[in-house]
């Protein structure tokens, strides 16, 4: 405390902060490194085991994992697209379910798609879309829970004529994203991880 004396209280109370101000300085030179960029990421391979948005079931009732195909990527349209989507075969009238809660965002009849719809996860990452349906069980707007019934299988759009199936996508959403817009995702690996538990 001699040193105190001989430099009085307001210089000795001015190095002591000086002091706790640069050994705050060197913790964090030291122990918190300047962050690095990130690497980019490509959103489709983010999905794991679950969607983003939380756990699916199979969206086509009594459809089994086991009996699941990966179409995706397959050539569509005589080879002048790919698919980004699975086929998933049922007899025509099968009941369609939501593979998870959502609001229905969009409904309508496409060219290709026939009967359709767009459903929107709760918290907005994620959009399934249910093609070639032979009926409609929802609205736009209307609230949906995992299971619940939303439609049948059928024939519809470019399906006419073929196998009775529900084309199934799923797209990972950035904020602001429509409908239409988003990053398909391989729904198989996905739904093949349930199991045949459904």
């Amino acid at each position: 405390m001699l040193w105190v004396k001989r430099l009085g209280w307001g210089v000795a109370a001015l190095l002591v902060l000086l002091a706790v101000a640069f050994a705050s300085m060197v913790r964090i030179t030291f122990n918190d490194p300047a962050p690095q960029p990130a690497a980019p990421v490509d959103r489709a391979e983010t999905v794991g085991a679950r969607s983003p948005s939380g756990p699916l079931i199979i969206p086509v009732e009594g459809v089994r994992a086991s009996q699941l195909a990966d179409s995706w990527g397959d050539e569509r349209g005589g080879g002048m697209r790919s698919h980004r989507a699975i086929d998933i075969l049922a007899p025509e009238g099968t009941p369609v379910r939501a593979a998870a809660a959502g609001i229905v965002e969009k409904r309508f009849e496409s060219e290709a798609g026939g009967n359709t719809f767009y459903i929107r996860t709760g918290d907005g990452r994620t959009v399934h879309y249910y093609a070639h349906l032979a009926t409609y069980g929802v609205n736009e707007g209307q609230a949906v829970r995992a299971g619940d019934r939303i439609a049948t299988v059928g024939s519809t759009g470019s399906a006419s004529g073929g196998a009775p199936h529900l084309h199934f996508e799923i797209k990972t959403m950035q904020p602001g994203e429509r409908w239409w817009q988003g990053v398909n995702v391989n729904p198989y690996p996905l739904l093949a991880r349930i199991g045949d538990r459904s």
